[in-house]
């Protein structure tokens, strides 16, 4: 048999087995040597070894690349998106360490970010939540309200404009309802999930790993990827300079300080330390700033 040459999309990834989308034929995939720095959403290039299998020869340019890291290693969490969703929840609480996060690693990937919160119906909640969630809103990330168990089909058309054209990632923490949204989103999830399953031969029916779904109806390069629930964002990657661009609330002070090299930490006539102290920044964000900082210095990678 010739060796074909084709052109796939990663649809999903699990360990060191990947699943490929060429052209509506789904293919099985392993790298080349010991590489495994393909994501999901890439674009890659793969030669055919049989009717169900192939070899990923090469990763076409990618438009964007979302991913966490720690001290030892990173995590791609997925190639050629634009746009992330952050799910949280009126209930269980979520953690604005995990929120900010994600915001800061979307501001440095170059990629949108929203927040979707679910669960509007938990109505004891609702306000105190709405009110965690301002310092997001106020600094320009929108926040939409939707309710998958009680109200799916309002879920469905608040949210199916938002992903037409795009390319989106939701990720949240456990308990939230990432899965309910995804299941309204895409009606046949759980079949493709078993689909998955089976072709990367994880064994059982599993949600540990990150696949995309496309969604043609709503445009062409519609898609949506969904990823496992995790509950920690490292951002060791990420250089001094990378982070402070990333905070979108210190952009209009930036260049403003007296020292250079300022790390607006501990520095004295630093205007972003002064908008913290008069409110303008929130003292949580640039909390976790200074932690962020202190874990660039940890990388060993």
């Amino acid at each position: 048999m010739s060796k074909q040459a084709l052109t796939g999309t990663i649809i999903a990834a699990h360990g060191r087995h990947y699943l490929a989308d060429a052209d509506g034929q789904k293919l099985q995939c392993v790298t080349r040597g010991k590489k495994t720095n393909v994501a999901v959403g890439d674009v890659v290039k793969l030669t055919l070894t049989s009717n169900d299998q192939a070899v990923i020869d090469a990763i076409t340019e990618r438009k964007t690349l979302l991913y966490r890291s720690d001290q030892y290693k990173s995590k791609l969490l997925a190639a050629n998106v634009t746009q992330l969703f952050i799910v949280v929840a009126t209930e269980p609480g979520f953690t604005d360490d995990l929120v900010s996060r994600a915001l800061v690693a979307t501001e440095a990937a170059g990629i949108q970010a929203h927040l979707i919160l679910n669960k509007v119906d938990v109505t004891e909640s609702l306000q105190r939540t709405r009110e965690r969630l301002t310092v997001y809103s106020k600094l320009g990330y929108p926040v939409h309200e939707v309710s998958a168990k009680t109200q799916p089909e309002q879920t469905v058309a608040t949210l199916k404009p938002l992903l037409a054209g795009q390319s989106s990632i939701l990720i949240g923490q456990s308990g939230m309802g990432k899965s309910s949204l995804i299941n309204l989103l895409i009606p046949d999830a759980d079949i493709a999930v078993r689909e998955i399953s089976a072709a990367l031969d994880t064994g059982k029916h599993t949600t540990t790993f990150t696949r995309l779904y496309t969604m043609p109806e709503l445009g062409e390069g519609t898609a949506i990827i969904d990823s496992p629930g995790f509950q920690e964002f490292g951002l060791y990657h990420l250089s001094e300079g990378m982070l402070e661009r990333a905070f979108r609330d210190f952009q209009p002070y930036l260049g403003g300080c007296k020292y250079y090299n300022c790390r607006h930490l501990n520095e004295p006539q630093c205007p972003i330390r002064d908008a913290v102290a008069s409110g303008e920044i929130s003292p949580m964000r640039h909390a976790l700033y200074g932690q962020l900082l202190h874990e660039s210095a940890q990388t060993l990678y």
